[in-house]
């Protein structure tokens, strides 16, 4: 029998029990003594599991607690004669525990719904070309494994064949995604459609499902500074108000001469209604809810102090390429003297050994071109000499040119520009351009119009830089930056603003994701880099994730503040009404109980993420942006 099933009986036992002996003794004149027995016996047994809690803390130094405050009140009830209100206070302390535990375990089961992305099993394809079930954690790289309809993939690999998954799990999408072979496959995606064949390669600890997993377990750890600033105050507060009372039901009658039972009752509403409970266990709440409910639509947040750090961040910087473009970059037009698709063809052939994104854009663009590459030397920042059955093709920027004293002319327009030389004599050009993501400048729009900066940082060339920031409407760039510059930058920036969000692609941006107050690597769905190196992890690609979870952090911080001052006005003020002897305990309680379920179940709102409204441009952004 679960825990929350044992305290609803005893909490049921004990309301029957109450209301019984109320109506006996409300019609039976019983004396004093059987009264408290009786009332006693049904405390006991809605009571004996605080008491024992009591015990243990005041054994380890920890007096002063809610259970202590509640054992007094309670007891201190009894022993002044008000048998129904120390049995009532303590019976609707535990309607308010059952619905506390109620609520922390629909918290805590919204985070054991991601916790389900974990594998089961993993099912590897041996030698003789039978299955065999084994653990994850036991999975070699380069082993082959089998993933039937309706698994999940047990650690990160690359997809031997086509194959359609599902992906909600990892990013929040409910579209089917389809993998094509070679593609990388993700641990805790689920395959939709047929038998699915993979190879290995990541070993489970280093995938991405175990990394999730992680980070979202010890997300707890990183407290919000209202957490702590909750955490600290009542450490104070409670040894403050026991402090209170004491004086209370002492001083009083000593200057009066007498009253002892009536200023003792204030002090006992005084020490219910001083319970902090509402405070302690809302707040937490408010921040394990959203970070819970952020999950679930994609956006990993690390702690709440990032939620935090997010609501107040006024200014946004954010990487170009991968993050604000398409990163994924084109051949838009060649220039040659004599045959465009010569020139593509050789420097294709140029730049076939090539890694470079820009490199492996020409490859794309002439796969078909012929010849046999002899040898390629690679010159830093400038481009490629390469011998070639065709002879010496050179391929790269202005610098290579006149290094090689090619005489190329200038290039007008925007674009990264690769000059194609064959024999020492120019034979062309091409334009390589990246293009916007979709949502870039809807998204920009929306940060720049809730009151915050919003700053490129690049180290692509000026023209670039400014026709970004003209198609998407960020309000300043920096251009031509190293990485060590973009650090640099990043901290003359941050000695003027309040709180700087960064945001990149978390692949190469990894030093400036942790020098900022808080970075958000998007599109991190596999980047170790992402994962490792920022403070929230969007695993969308686009920038509408990072609306998402600034509504989820400002939702969260609005919550958090609503049960803060709600609970500490409504305490203050029945604190003073309950020193004055106004209020009884029955107020008390609801000042207490009352206060905290309706703070807890403010706190789970918190598990609902909210989708931001967002304005659609009727054109799409489309232009084509140079890298």
């Amino acid at each position: 029998m679960s825990a929350n099933r044992k305290l609803s009986i005893r909490i049921g036992v004990s309301a029957v029990g109450f209301a019984t002996l109320w109506t006996v003794f409300a019609f039976v004149q019983a004396p004093q003594w059987a009264q408290l027995i009786a009332y006693l016996a049904v405390y006991l047994v809605i009571a004996y599991d605080t008491l024992w809690r009591a015990a243990v803390n005041i054994a380890h130094g920890q007096i002063f607690d809610e259970n202590f405050l509640m054992i007094v009140a309670t007891v201190g009830a009894f022993a002044i004669g008000d048998y129904r209100e120390g049995l009532a206070v303590m019976l609707f302390y535990q309607v308010g525990e059952l619905f506390q535990k109620y609520a922390v375990g629909k918290s805590r089961r919204s985070i054991g719904a991601l916790m389900d992305i974990r594998p089961d099993v993993a099912r590897i394809v041996c030698d003789d070309g039978q299955t065999a079930e084994i653990e994850p954690e036991r999975v070699e790289i380069g082993q082959t494994l089998l993933v039937r309809a309706g698994e999940r993939i047990a650690v990160d690999g690359v997809a031997l064949q086509d194959g359609t998954l599902d992906m909600a799990a990892l990013t929040g999408e409910s579209r089917p995604y389809a993998c094509k072979q070679g593609e990388r496959v993700l641990s805790g995606a689920i395959n939709m459609g047929g038998t699915l064949t993979f190879r290995a390669e990541k070993q489970y600890s280093d995938s991405t499902v175990a990394k999730i997993l992680d980070l979202v377990e010890n997300a707890s750890d990183k407290k919000a500074k209202a957490e702590n600033f909750i955490s600290k105050f009542a450490r104070w507060y409670t040894p403050a108000v026991v402090l209170a009372a004491l004086a209370l039901a002492v001083i009083p009658p000593l200057v009066q001469g007498g009253g002892w039972t009536d200023w003792v009752h204030r002090a006992l509403s005084f020490l219910v209604v001083s319970c902090p409970c509402a405070l302690v266990i809302s707040v937490p709440m408010s921040f394990f809810g959203g970070i819970g409910g952020a999950s679930r639509v994609g956006v990993l947040v690390k702690g709440g102090n990032y939620l935090e750090l997010l609501h107040r961040a006024d200014t946004f910087v954010f990487d170009k390429t991968g993050t604000l473009t398409q990163g994924k970059f084109a051949v838009e037009s060649v220039s040659a003297s004599e045959s465009a698709e010569q020139v593509l063809a050789w420097a294709a052939l140029a730049e076939r050994q090539s890694n470079h994104p820009i490199a492996r854009a020409i490859v794309q663009a002439a796969p078909d071109a012929g010849g046999e590459t002899r040898s390629v030397r690679e010159i830093a920042g400038k481009g490629v000499v390469a011998e070639t059955d065709c002879g010496e093709i050179a391929a790269g920027n202005a610098a290579l040119m006149r290094e090689y004293g090619i005489d190329a002319p200038a290039s007008d327009g925007v674009g990264t520009i690769v000059y194609v030389a064959k024999d020492g004599a120019y034979v062309g050009a091409i334009r390589i351009n990246d293009s916007l993501k979709p949502d870039t400048a809807d998204a920009i729009r929306a940060i720049n119009e809730a009151g915050c900066k919003t700053i490129m940082l690049t180290g692509d060339g000026a023209d670039v830089a400014r026709q970004v920031c003209e198609q998407t409407g960020v309000c300043e760039y920096h251009a031509q930056l190293l990485p060590a510059d973009k650090v640099e930058r990043l901290e003359t920036i941050m000695r003027s603003a309040k709180t700087v969000a960064y945001v990149g692609d978390g692949i190469n941006d990894a030093p400036v994701l942790m020098r900022a107050d808080v970075g958000i690597a998007m599109g991190g769905v596999g980047s170790d880099a992402a994962i490792e190196s920022a403070d929230i992890v969007l695993m969308h690609d686009d920038l509408s994730a990072l609306l998402t979870a600034r509504a989820v952090a400002r939702k969260t911080m609005r919550i958090v503040w609503q049960n803060i001052v709600f609970a500490l006005a409504v305490k203050a003020a029945v604190l003073v009404l309950s020193a004055l002897g106004v209020t009884n305990m029955w107020l008390a309680v609801f000042a207490d109980v009352g206060v905290a379920i309706l703070a807890i179940v403010n706190a789970m709102r918190c598990m609902r993420a909210p989708r931001p409204s967002r304005r659609r441009s009727a054109k799409r952004a489309t232009t084509r942006i140079a890298d």
